[in-house]
Formats: C-alpha cells, structure tokens, sequence
C-alpha cells in the first residue's frame, strides 16, 4: 500500500485564522486521504525581524478592525464558537513548547485544538500555566509532568529549531501548509487548495516516467 501523501501544518497559538485551520484541518485531512503533520511555532520572532513588536492585526488598525469582522463571519460559518481574546496577541511561548512535546506522543493534535478553543473560544489566557494544566488535566494528560518537560532545555532547543527552519522557508504569517514537494500556502483560505495539491503531487509521483 503506498503512503498518504502529506502535509505539514504550522501554526501560531496566538493566530486568529490557524485557530479556524486548527478546528477543521483533522477532517479536511481526512476527507482529501492527506495525513497532517502538526508543527506549532512562534511568529515573534519572524516579526521582529521585520521591526515589528506586536501583530500587523494591531499596527495596522484597519487590517485589524476587519480581521476581527472576517472572524466573526468565518467562525460563525464554520459554527465555531468565537471570543475575542485579552490581551491580543496572547504570550503563546508556554503553549508552543507544550505542544512540541506532545508531537512523539501523539496528542498534539487534541491539545492544540483545546488550546485554540480555550483561547478563542472562550476568550481565555493561554500564557496562564493554569489554564495549560487544566487542558492538559482535560485531555487525559498530566499536567505537572507535561509543563516540567515542556520546560527543559531540551524542549526550548527543539521549539528554536522550529523557528530556524521556519524563517529558513521564508514563513511570515500562519497557518502556513507546506506540501512534501515544498510548495507553501498561507492561510487559512488555503487549505482546501494545500490538500489539493499534496493529492495532486502524490497522485502525479505514482505515474510511469
């Protein structure tokens, strides 16, 4: 049997449409045979180095008033639950280093989607270590344990590989798709036509030369 074909999934804690991407992409995955890859990052670093030390969402006003109307009307669409989150964006470090963790043990996936939730759903702090314990407490895993490995140097260097490679892509926004072949997408706009290429490309590798 030949393998699915595949598509990486990098996505930002405090970014408003990968939260939309987040809630769908296991069953868009599905429905189009693409098996998901889930890469957490931060963008921060990514704008910094553009000069910025807060979201575009933010220093552009007018960008941000209508992204908040855009969410609004896309969650709605999506019968996603939507709550603007205080402060914007949220310190999404602690998150980001959490979800590392969990990729090898295979939860990344439901903490992820508990995180956005949690976040925009319900307009809660995800830089809180309670609030991670009580997602991390709700999907079955310990949260003591959890936050301490998430914490060790170990963890850190893995999320700052993440983001070398991130901007080694040249990644500036999330979600961002990246299909096996390299072929990048941005958006959560995009995914439908991210998993269309990933089955595409699979599909084009299995004709003769």
């Amino acid at each position: 049997m030949m393998p699915r074909p595949s598509l990486e999934f990098w996505y930002e804690f405090s970014s408003t449409y990968s939260y939309l991407s987040a809630m769908r992409i296991a069953d868009a995955a599905e429905n189009a045979g693409v098996t998901v890859v889930w890469r957490p990052f931060l963008l921060g670093p990514i704008f910094g180095a553009q000069g910025w030390n807060t979201s575009p969402f933010n220093l552009y006003p007018l960008k941000g008033r209508y992204m908040w109307r855009d969410m609004e009307r896309e969650a709605a669409r999506l019968r996603l639950p939507f709550c603007r989150p205080t402060p914007f964006p949220q310190n999404s470090l602690l998150a980001a280093r959490v979800a590392l963790l969990g990729i090898d043990k295979g939860w990344t996936p439901d903490f992820t989607r508990a995180v956005f939730a949690a976040e925009f759903g319900k307009g809660r702090n995800i830089g809180d270590p309670v609030v991670l314990a009580e997602i991390l407490t709700a999907i079955g895993i310990a949260p003591e344990t959890a936050l301490a490995e998430a914490e060790t140097e170990a963890n850190k260097a893995r999320l700052r590989r993440a983001e070398e490679e991130a901007q080694s892509r040249g990644f500036f926004g999330a979600p961002t798709f990246l299909a096996e072949d390299g072929e990048m997408f941005w958006g959560n706009d995009r995914l439908e036509q991210a998993l269309a290429w990933a089955v595409e490309r699979a599909n084009r590798s299995k004709w003769p030369a």
